[in-house]
């Protein structure tokens, strides 16, 4: 168990980052949010210490995570953009601020980047790291620049599939399957074939936490795959959508070949189409590691879950949600 409960949360304004830093407080840390905004942060959440920085100064960091026992390193470029530039230097600061902390462990949301679905159908701690996209590859160089920091600075990935939820507008969810702010009249179904993994964020947080309660299990370099919600036949969480809103409503396809035609435009499309791949291919998490340190899995119901997701998007009236149960 650990006894320094002080964790210093980097992208605590974020979804994952702020799920986390709820889990965290739940669970009895102290948390330190860092925000370019800290006071405007403050507002929002008044449990949370916060700091005033930002993740592309080593300096903030590292001053920032001073007598921290935990650096949850919850940060991504915005819309999938500038990945070359912003998230190598930014791990290399969060790996210098936890050495200087005396060995913090990192907590890393990982992606299912940094494998090929075309070859990879079940992901493992072992399972071989084989990108096809740039995007992969500069995870895969992020995760072994944490590996290569161990044991002096341990880390803990915590790899997941997509996510929903609360706070997770910035989601293939809620940017493409549904629109915030507005009843479903129409779900666009991404998945082509099947078998995708979704991650819903209250329960993804909730594991982290349990994972940072029983840091003595863990080893100094350790990944670990949240299952979540496995999509077998790519249609589970559309259905999921419609029994929540209480009426069959209608489908469209996402138009990724519109994406591979506008891709060499740059921009959102080219950023799409180099992902369609995660779509077009079934790619489950195996999660015996995680199961063998907390047990069974936290699981919402879906359909509670997707009730959750409709209501906080501003899809459902508020009195359509459910009590979150937690399992």
């Amino acid at each position: 168990m650990e006894t320094n409960k002080t964790a210093l949360v980097l992208g605590a304004t974020g979804g994952i980052g702020g799920a986390i830093a709820g889990a965290l407080l739940r669970h009895g840390w102290k948390v330190r949010g860092m925000a370019r905004d800290a006071a405007a942060a403050h507002k929002q959440n008044q449990q949370i210490e916060w700091v005033k920085g930002d993740a592309m100064r080593r300096a903030d960091v590292v001053e920032h995570a001073r007598g921290v026992s935990v650096i949850v390193h919850a940060v991504n470029p915005p819309n999938y953009a500038n990945w070359d530039k912003l998230v190598l230097p930014m791990i290399d600061n969060t790996i210098a601020a936890a050495q200087v902390a005396g060995g913090a462990r990192i907590l890393l949301p990982g992606t299912i980047y940094n494998f090929d679905p075309a070859r990879t159908p079940v992901i493992d701690a072992s399972t071989p790291q084989q990108p096809c996209s740039r995007k992969g590859a500069i995870r895969v160089e992020l995760e072994r620049r944490l590996e290569q920091a161990a044991p002096e600075v341990p880390s803990l990935i915590l790899r997941a599939g997509d996510f929903f939820g609360p706070g997770t507008r910035a989601s293939w969810f809620a940017q493409a399957m549904v629109t915030p702010g507005k009843p479903v009249h129409r779900i666009t179904e991404l998945t082509r074939d099947g078998g995708h993994s979704w991650a819903y964020l209250p329960d993804l947080a909730e594991t982290a936490a349990r994972l940072l309660d029983e840091s003595e299990k863990l080893q100094p370099f350790e990944r670990v795959q949240f299952e979540g919600y496995y999509d077998q036949s790519g249609t589970g969480l559309v259905e999921a959508i419609s029994r929540v809103v209480g009426r069959k409503v209608a489908t469209r396809h996402f138009p990724w070949w519109l994406m591979a035609l506008l891709s060499p435009f740059r921009g959102f499309p080219r950023e799409a189409a180099e992902i369609a791949p995660y779509w077009r291919y079934p790619v489950r998490l195996d999660n015996r590691r995680l199961t063998e340190l907390i047990g069974p899995e936290p699981r919402t119901g879906l359909d509670a879950a997707v009730r959750t997701t409709l209501v906080h998007l501003g899809c459902l009236p508020e009195s359509a949600v459910n009590a979150l149960s937690v399992a």
